[in-house]
């Protein structure tokens, strides 16, 4: 039984890892089309998010086939647990990722948008903190998990600038009161991705230590 527990965990781990694979790769897409305005690579990523869906739906088939077989328990357990929130975090990213791209898509109606400085640092910061979330999963690494707890305070910070920034423009040139909206939406996407990111972190924390995270300040939870 011990071997073949063993061998279900290494699967969920490769299944896993393949799945954020190709959500940062959605997320990388969605800001290249965003940023090069590039309607097909937007177009590109709203279809590929129902493969993100599937894959979702497959992973989470997997870790209810291993917690009913072979009843998992201590770090196993907290494993699979992890896996499946995680999993769900990935989806959502991919979500959100796709949702960006919509707004991409529509700008041969709209027309081209002026996006602030504060989008692009927001867009690399946000890629940044899901490639560490996936790396701290695949070491087992809460410290590094913890960064990317602590950076998810930049990326909120940018959202409050870029939203007091379209407001500002919106009472200074009111015509362009739709595209400064498609701004804001982003930068609440991007915002939202940085939150799932921080859910994967919180996980991996759970998962290697056992300690639950959620819903506590960030500069609580300390590595022991």
């Amino acid at each position: 039984m011990a071997r073949h527990i063993e061998h279900q965990i290494a699967q969920l781990k490769n299944s896993i890892l393949q799945f954020g694979t190709i959500v940062e790769e959605s997320i990388s897409r969605s800001n290249t089309a965003l940023f090069k305005q590039d309607v097909e690579l937007a177009q590109k990523v709203i279809a590929d998010d129902t493969e993100i869906d599937r894959l979702e739906v497959e992973l989470e088939e997997e870790c209810l086939k291993v917690l009913a077989l072979y009843q998992p328990v201590a770090a196993d357990l907290r494993f699979v647990v992890a896996v499946l929130k995680i999993n769900n975090d990935l989806e959502r990213i991919g979500d959100l990722a796709s949702n960006i791209a919509k707004t991409v898509s529509q700008l041969t109606i709209t027309g081209p948008l002026e996006l602030p400085e504060e989008i692009s640092s927001m867009a690399k910061q946000v890629e940044e903190m899901v490639k560490n979330s996936l790396d701290a999963v695949v070491k087992a690494n809460p410290d590094l998990a913890r960064q990317v707890r602590k950076e998810d305070d930049i990326v909120d910070a940018g959202r409050h600038t870029v939203r007091k920034l379209v407001m500002q423009q919106i009472k200074k040139d009111p015509e362009k009161v739709e595209g400064l909206l498609q701004i804001n939406s982003i930068s609440k996407h991007l915002e939202r991705i940085a939150d799932m990111a921080t859910n994967i972190a919180e996980d991996v924390i759970y998962m290697v230590e056992g300690e639950i995270v959620r819903h506590r300040h960030r500069d609580d939870v300390t590595s022991t």
